[in-house]
């Protein structure tokens, strides 16, 4: 071995340091320059795949000093979160697992942002490229107190004039004054779309049964027999993939229960048997099964009718007059 001359520590280190700021730095240490990062914040989606254009929605945040990371919610589902998000040269990537797709793939997300908004891909866990734009979701923030206006009886026994089926075969009828969906098919929705309200409804499913109540045709408040188990975000009395009821108070299948659900902005308060089990919560953003992403939007309330069968009577909304 050739004799290395013995250099003193404090030039080794000073030596050390230039090389440092020299060298040009690794992809992990780039990752700095994604502390405060444009992209950060929430964004309604809007993707043209083969079948159409449906709605999709991201967040991005930041995680301790540099790590981007965040959550997407595609055209059904649940959220599902992102563990790392690329920001590099304002092109934003990332990957997430399958969730309900057959295929093994992960789902591969690029976009450029640009003038403040997203223009990008998805490819899908089955290798089809769908192409989507983003904007920034808005901050439906409110201030006082609402105003609300004279109560509107969706359903009342009697007529479905106030409803429109959405996809598929209506299996909706009017049974012995209940709004009886006898089998999957169609959704049902509101013919007038709605801001701010408050709204009463009653459901009764049977064992295994699974519906939901969508809060202007975006956001999901879980319909389903869940049992005994624990409440978790995809449960009754949770808004679908973001919001947990803080009990289940549940009455189990083949019983009529009762949900009393005010959203104000993006506020909700979720009333289940009586029992308030979200208590005046944010939502995020759209659910899976929206209809579309436009949440600045009025939007319907539709009920889930494509899992299996459920009944509904007694449907009231209170609108606010205002924003």
């Amino acid at each position: 071995m050739a004799h290395v001359p013995s250099v003193p520590l404090s030039i080794r280190a000073a030596v050390m340091g230039a090389l440092l700021i020299a060298a040009p730095l690794t992809g992990s240490q780039r990752l700095g320059a994604q502390s405060g990062a444009p992209v950060i914040g929430r964004w309604d989606l809007t993707v043209q795949g083969p079948n159409g254009s449906y709605p999709s929605w991201l967040e991005v945040s930041q995680s301790g000093i540099r790590t981007l990371v965040g959550r997407f919610v595609g055209s059904g589902g649940s959220a599902r979160p992102i563990s790392k998000v690329e920001f590099v040269d304002n092109t934003l990537r990332f990957a997430i697992p399958p969730q309900w797709e057959p295929e093994p793939n992960d789902l591969r997300v690029e976009a450029t942002f640009a003038d403040d908004r997203l223009t990008g891909t998805f490819v899908t866990p089955r290798g089809d490229t769908h192409r989507f734009t983003g904007v920034r979701a808005p901050l439906l923030r409110r201030t006082g107190t609402p105003t609300w206006g004279t109560a509107i009886t969706l359903f009342d026994g009697r007529s479905m004039d106030a409803w429109t089926p959405l996809g598929g075969t209506s299996q909706w009828a009017i049974v012995d004054g209940v709004l009886t969906n006898r089998r999957p098919g169609a959704n049902l929705a509101t013919k007038q779309h709605f801001t701010d309200f408050k709204l009463h409804l009653e459901f009764r499913y049977p064992k295994g049964g699974n519906s939901g109540v969508y809060l202007r045709g975006r956001y999901e408040v879980q319909v389903e027999d869940n049992g005994d188990l624990e409440p978790t975000p995809v449960h009754l009395g949770g808004v679908y993939g973001f919001l947990t009821a803080n009990e289940n108070a549940s009455k189990g299948p083949g019983v009529w229960q009762t949900y009393d659900i005010t959203l104000i902005g993006r506020r909700v308060t979720v009333v289940l048997n009586g029992k308030t089990v979200i208590a005046d919560q944010t939502i995020p953003g759209i659910t899976g099964g929206a209809l579309d992403s436009n949440e600045g939007a009025p939007g319907p309330i539709y009920l889930q009718g494509d899992h299996t069968a459920v009944e509904y009577r007694n449907i009231v909304i209170t609108p606010a007059k205002g924003p």
